[in-house]
Formats: C-alpha cells, sequence, structure tokens
C-alpha cells in the first residue's frame, strides 16, 4: 500500500474504508436535516413574532394566557425531542458503525 509521507496507516485504512464514508454521508445528511428544521421551527416563530403580532396575541380561554406562549413552548420542546433524537441516533447507529470502522482498521 503505497501511502502518503506523513500519514498515519491506521488514518489511511480508516479513510480507504467505504463504511467510514458511509458513516460521514449518513452523520452529514441527519445533522444538516435536523440544523434546518431547528431553523425553521425557530426562525418561524421569530417571523410570526415580527410579522403577525395579532396572531400570536390572541389568547386562550379567559385568562390572560396568549397563542404566542404555548407556541414558545414548542419551540423549546421541539429543541429537546431533536436533541435526543440525534443522541439516540448518534449513540446507536453512529457508534456501531464507528466501532466496525475501528475494528476493520485494527486488523
Amino acid at each position: 500500500m503505497n501511502e502518503p509521507i506523513g500519514v498515519d496507516p491506521m488514518v489511511a485504512r480508516i479513510e480507504a474504508n467505504p463504511k467510514y464514508h458511509e458513516l460521514r454521508r449518513k452523520r452529514n445528511v441527519f445533522g444538516w436535516s435536523m440544523t434546518a428544521l431547528m431553523l425553521v421551527v425557530y426562525y418561524g416563530y421569530i417571523a410570526l413574532i415580527a410579522f403577525d403580532k395579532k396572531f400570536l396575541a390572541q389568547p386562550i380561554g379567559p385568562g390572560v394566557t396568549t397563542l404566542g406562549i404555548p407556541l414558545a413552548l414548542g419551540v423549546i420542546v421541539f429543541t429537546i425531542v431533536i436533541t435526543g433524537l440525534y443522541v439516540r441516533r448518534a449513540n446507536g447507529e453512529f457508534d456501531r458503525l464507528t466501532a466496525e470502522i475501528l475494528k476493520e482498521a485494527s486488523k
């Protein structure tokens, strides 16, 4: 195997492994998808604040709570949920693939 000068052979074996490229692709697609979802939800809420204050100011029931409060809570809960989804996938599928890659590279 002809490796460039200064490249660790272990690194070269990892980079040559198709599972490594699969891991990178899956992790990048998943990460960017989660980022896009979060940006849509967060900036959607901010856009409502900026452009449709009357919608958010609608009272809910006889009290003083407006529609903006549960929507804001929804943004917070959404953030927690997608963080949990990412951690679950990272600790499951991504860690499993990483372990397989390292096992194969150390042979």
